[in-house]
C-alpha cells in the first residue's frame, strides 16, 4: 500500500517544483526567525533572494552537530517557545544534547512521514505494531507510536527491555509488525529460544530496524531467525526523528520522504555537492519544520543515492542502507574500514554467532592492535580445540581478503558479550584513552 500516492508516486518534475518552492520559503523563514542562521547567511554571503534554482542549495552553509549544541536549549527555535508542542533531545551522551522542537504541524509533518514508513513494510489498520523502541527523550519510541496512529494500526507501546515480557506480550496480543534496533531483535530470538517459544508459531510478520547501520548478511540472519520480512528504517533527531526514509517491499534501497526532506551528497574532505550515484557523506535540508528547521545538516552517514523503477510503484529517490558513519569509520594502519563490513563478513561463516565486538588499542610498538571478539556455537567448545581452531583461521582468512589487514581473533562463548536493548555498542577504542595516561 502507498499511503500518500500523490507524493509518493509524484513525477520528477513536478517534486523538483514543489521541493524549489519550500527551499525558497524556508530560506526566507530562518532569516527572518533565527539569527543563527541570519549570521551564517551572512558571513557567507548569501541572501534569500538568492536561492533560484535547488542547485543554489549549495550557497548556504552547513550545519553540524556542534554547532547545533552550542546552540542549546532554544538557539535555533523558529518560533516562540510557547507555540511548541514537544521537545526531543539527542542523547547527550558525548557532550551536550541537540534540541528537536515540534510545533503542532511538526507533529503532523511526523505523523504523515512515519504513516508512510510503516505503510512501505506492509502496516496497515489491520496490524499489531509492537513498539521496542525507547519512549521519552529518544525520538524511536514516539515516532514510531505517531505513524502507527496514522495508520489506524493497534500499539503495543512495551519500549525497550524486559524481552521475556516482549515474547509473551507478542504471542499473546498477536503482534504482527515488531520495531526496534536490529542488534535487539536477534537478543530477542536468542531469548525466545531458551524461553522454548518459536517464532514460526507467531503472528509476526515484519520487523522496521533502524538507529543502528547494519549488514545484508544480518537483515538474511534476522529474517530466518524471527520468520519475518526485515525493513531498515532512517531517521536521526536533528531532522525529526525516524521517518526520514524506509525500505519498501523491494528492500532495494530506502525511499527518501524528500517533498519534507531535501537530500545531498557530499565529499566529507571538501563539502562539494557529488553527482547522484556517488558515495560520500549524507547531508539534510528540512523543507517544511517550523519549530526547529535545519539547513544543510552534516549527518556523518555515509550512503549515496539514486534513482530506479521500484516495483512497489514509487518515484521517490533513494538512499542506499548506510555503509557507516565517519564517527564509526576506523583508521587501521592506514585502512579505512567500517563495523559493517566486518559484520558482513560474519554473518556468512557458519558456526558464528550475530555479536561480536572489536576492541582497537595500541601496541608496545605503537601500531594498532585489532581484537574481534566472536560469540561463536557452544558445541565448538564442546567439541575437539582443532575445530575452534579451524573456525578461527576461517574467519581471519576471510578478514583479511575482505579488509586487507589481519585482526587478532578470539572467539567466545555465547553469552560472553553484552546485549544491549539499544543501540549496540560495537568498537571499543582504547587508543585516545592511552594517550591520556
Amino acid at each position: 500500500m502507498i499511503w500518500n500516492k500523490k507524493i509518493e508516486t509524484m513525477n520528477r518534475e513536478e517534486m523538483k517544483r514543489l521541493q524549489l518552492e519550500k527551499l525558497q520559503d524556508l530560506v526566507q523563514y530562518v532569516y527572518e526567525k533565527v539569527p543563527f542562521y541570519k549570521e551564517k547567511f551572512d558571513a557567507a554571503g548569501v541572501k534569500p533572494s538568492d536561492i533560484k534554482t535547488l542547485s543554489d542549495i549549495a550557497k548556504l552553509p552547513f550545519t553540524t552537530k556542534d554547532e547545533m549544541r552550542e546552540t542549546y536549549p532554544y538557539g535555533l527555535l523558529a518560533c516562540k517557545p510557547e507555540e511548541l508542542r514537544e521537545i526531543h533531545t539527542s542523547s547527550g551522551t558525548t557532550g551536550t544534547p541537540v534540541v528537536a522542537g515540534y510545533t503542532e504541524n511538526d507533529r503532523t509533518l511526523w505523523k504523515e512521514v512515519m504513516g508512510r514508513c510503516l505503510a512501505m513494510a506492509g502496516g496497515s489498520k489491520d496490524d499489531v505494531v509492537q513498539n521496542a523502541y525507547g519512549y521519552g527523550m529518544f525520538t524511536g519510541g514516539l515516532g514510531v507510536h505517531y505513524g502507527a496512529e496514522a495508520i489506524g494500526a493497534t500499539v503495543l507501546p512495551v519500549s525497550s527491555g524486559n524481552t521475556k515480557r516482549q515474547l509473551t506480550f507478542m504471542r499473546d496480543f498477536k503482534s504482527t509488525i515488531l520495531t526496534c534496533t536490529p542488534s535487539y531483535s536477534l537478543f530477542m530470538a536468542e531469548v525466545a529460544g531458551e524461553m522454548g517459544m518459536d517464532f514460526k508459531t507467531f503472528d509476526l510478520k515484519a520487523g522496521i530496524f533502524g538507529a543502528e547501520p547494519w549488514s545484508d548478511n544480518m537483515r538474511v540472519e534476522i529474517e530466518h531467525k524471527l520468520n519475518i520480512k526485515a525493513y531498515d528504517i532512517y531517521g536521526l533527531t536533528e531532522i525529526i526523528g525516524p521517518g526520514v526514509s524506509c525500505e519498501c517491499e523491494a528492500q532495494n534501497g530506502l525511499h527518501i520522504n524528500e517533498d519534507y526532506f531535501y537530500p545531498e551528497i557530499i565529499n566529507p574532505e571538501t563539502g562539494e555537492v557529488l553527482p547522484e550515484g556517488e558515495k560520500g557523506e549524507l547531508v539534510f535540508t528540512t523543507l517544511s519544520r517550523e519549530g526547529t528547521p535545519i539547513i544543510r545538516y552534516r549527518t556523518r552517514d555515509i550512503t549515496w543515492l539514486f534513482h530506479d523503477s521500484c516495483s512497489c510503484g514509487r518515484t521517490t529517490v533513494k538512499m542506499h542502507r548506510l555503509l557507516g558513519r565517519n564517527d564509526d569509520m576506523m583508521i587501521l594502519r592506514g585502512v579505512n574500514i567500517f563495523p559493517s563490513q566486518i559484520e558482513n563478513v560474519l554473518m556468512q561463516i557458519e558456526g558464528t554467532e550475530p555479536h561480536y565486538q572489536i576492541i582497537i588499542d595500541r601496541s608496545k610498538t605503537h601500531l594498532d592492535h585489532v581484537e574481534l571478539q566472536v560469540e561463536v556455537e557452544g558445541r565448538l567448545f564442546s567439541d575437539e580445540t582443532k575445530n575452534l581452531e579451524k573456525i578461527r583461521d576461517i574467519i581471519h582468512n576471510e578478514m583479511k581478503q575482505a579488509l586487507g589487514i589481519s585482526l587478532d581473533i578470539k572467539l567466545v562463548e555465547p553469552k560472553s558479550i553484552e546485549r544491549s536493548m539499544g543501540k549496540a555498542k560495537r568498537v571499543i577504542d582504547k587508543r585516545d584513552t592511552e594517550k591520556e595516561k
